[in-house]
């Protein structure tokens, strides 16, 4: 059983509802500052309101439906009735284990770097990260799979010496340092001047900037958004079953792509 970081609870939502919840959602954690917009909105469509949810990484939510988790000496639920996540590796675990028969696309991203506002060292390309005098808050892909993703950036740009320099000879340098949860780690670090550059979800910095903080996005040399898919699915043994299928509806509809469109998010259309 895994133990989630006290310093993680903001990424765990709704414990008073913990034995009683009409809907346990595991999100991908980057969707945080979508949630109390698109969950009150999906309350006033369907009526339901005891809601649990979880908007840890994605790879991590993954361990706690694998092997039950633990926040603060309380046992967290380990079946969700819905889990959604960026890597379609995840999906295919849980298929192949027969947690789940299927799963859907309904939401894309793209991936920037968050730079403090003025872009101070002066950061353009992917190959800046490699620089002695940038230090880099750089996402693990063990737990976060937005890692993944970068990983192919680096591949694509700079080949594996581009990623050994990033990831490997930097970070024992200590001027890359790896974040647990990038969303919560890598604003906080920018911010009080402990890294220069750091990658996000292009939603992230757009909520940054919504909320006022002084920073910047940075564009890269590479796109993914067509080929960042969020996924989703139903568990096999979802606690609320008849619930999770009205979320699943839900989350297809013009009304929340529009909330995820307004946060940055790139809708299923576009």
């Amino acid at each position: 059983m895994i133990e989630i970081p006290e310093i993680r609870g903001k990424d765990i939502h709704g414990l008073e509802y913990l034995d009683e919840a009409e809907l346990i959602l595991f999100m991908a954690g980057n969707q945080f500052m979508v949630m109390d917009e698109l969950l009150q909105t999906f309350k006033e469509e369907y009526g339901i309101e005891r809601i649990f949810y979880e908007t840890l990484p994605p790879g991590l939510l993954l361990k706690q439906i694998l092997e039950g988790a633990k926040f603060k000496d309380v046992e967290l639920p380990r079946i969700p009735d819905v889990y959604s996540s960026v890597s379609e590796d995840n999906m295919k675990i849980l298929k192949e284990r027969g947690y789940i028969d299927d799963y859907f696309v309904y939401l894309h991203n793209r991936i920037v770097l968050m730079v403090r506002k003025g872009n101070p060292k002066g950061i353009k390309s992917i190959f800046d990260l490699a620089r002695e005098d940038v230090v880099v808050s750089h996402p693990n892909p063990e737990n976060e799979d937005i890692g993944k993703y970068i990983v192919q950036m680096y591949l694509e740009v700079g080949g594996e010496e581009l990623r050994r320099k990033v990831m490997e000879e930097k970070a024992k340098r200590g001027s890359t340092i790896f974040t647990t949860v990038h969303h919560r780690e890598t604003p906080e670090r920018i911010l009080n001047g402990k890294a220069d550059a750091g990658w996000v979800w292009a939603t992230e910095v757009i909520y940054a900037q919504m909320r006022g903080l002084p920073v910047e996005m940075v564009e890269v040399e590479i796109d993914m958004s067509d080929r960042v898919n969020y996924y989703i699915a139903k568990l096999k043994n979802a606690p609320n079953p008849e619930n999770a299928d009205k979320f699943l509806e839900f989350i297809k509809s013009d009304k929340a792509q529009k909330i995820y469109r307004k946060y940055g998010f790139v809708p299923l259309e576009e």
